[in-house]
């Protein structure tokens, strides 16, 4: 599947979770058959975790799933679900909440983000990209550097697949007029924003004054299975923390719908892309 590992535990997690509560058995119950919580149980249903193919056996069984024709599926699920993502290959500059973002990147059907200060990484140029990161990480070798930025192409290309996510972007005002790099390579930028199709983008501007992000920049995401619930990445200097509470969720749903009411229309978004001549 073009979505990668991440789809696959979504899926699986699903395929769990409807099997345990078809039988009335509990989260709790099931953990202990397979010697663990109920909490690795919620993870699991939910895709967060790997899957040993032991405790999905096991699992199986206590659901009353005993048929070899029924259970191999399930069990060649487990196996897919657990190959690494492409990202994995970058474990060395990749830190442990961004595998867990970049698996849930890639299996969202929808992706809202607001933008306080620099372009989203999935719609950068590669020179944006690569000026953005050098002043981010300013001791990084030159190797790392540009590891740093092929993992932002790979995200890019897993993004601008045919199938892939969509995208709604707010962008304040001060993400078009924030220098990144020398002038060429911020109108560079600017042309490209101005070129991609199929992605919605918004400017909020300046003159909109105070709004209710201005704890900083945040990314929500959907994904196509049902069950899955939506989850907000709040982001900062140190990392990304997620949520899936509803509460949280709600929270910034609201101030997503907000930033679009308060920006500019998207048809409009090109006046305010077109680079100087």
């Amino acid at each position: 599947m073009s979505s990668g590992s991440m789809t696959r535990r979504i899926q699986l997690g699903g395929q769990l979770r409807r099997l345990r509560e078809a039988r009335g058995i509990t989260r709790a119950d099931a953990g202990y058959a397979i010697r663990s919580s109920e909490s690795k149980i919620s993870r699991m249903e939910l895709g967060r975790v790997g899957f040993k193919e032991r405790d999905v056996a096991d699992l199986l069984t206590l659901y009353g799933v005993t048929e070899a024709d029924e259970r191999q599926p399930i069990l060649d699920l487990a196996a897919a679900a657990n190959r690494p993502g492409w990202w994995q290959e970058y474990s060395d500059v990749i830190p442990a909440w961004m595998t867990t973002y970049l698996g849930l990147e890639e299996a969202a059907s929808l992706i809202r983000t607001y933008a306080p200060q620099f372009v989203p990484d999935l719609l950068q140029t590669e020179d944006y990209a690569r000026a953005l990161l050098r002043t981010a990480h300013p001791k990084a070798h030159p190797d790392e550097l540009e590891t740093r930025v092929t993992i932002v192409k790979r995200r890019q290309h897993a993004f601008f697949r045919p199938d892939g996510p969509r995208l709604w972007a707010v962008l304040d005002e001060a993400v078009l007029r924030r220098p990144v790099g020398d002038e060429k390579i911020h109108q560079a930028q600017l042309a490209h924003l101005l070129s991609l199709k199929g992605v919605i983008l918004q400017i909020l501007p300046f003159k909109s004054g105070a709004h209710p992000a201005t704890a900083g920049p945040f990314t929500l995401l959907r994904f196509p299975q049902p069950d899955l619930p939506d989850t907000v990445f709040t982001h900062s200097l140190t990392g990304s923390t997620h949520h899936d509470h509803p509460t949280a969720v709600d929270t910034h749903l609201r101030t997503m719908e907000h930033l679009c009411v308060l920006a500019n229309p998207p048809a409009t978004t090109p006046t305010h892309l077109t680079p100087t001549p």
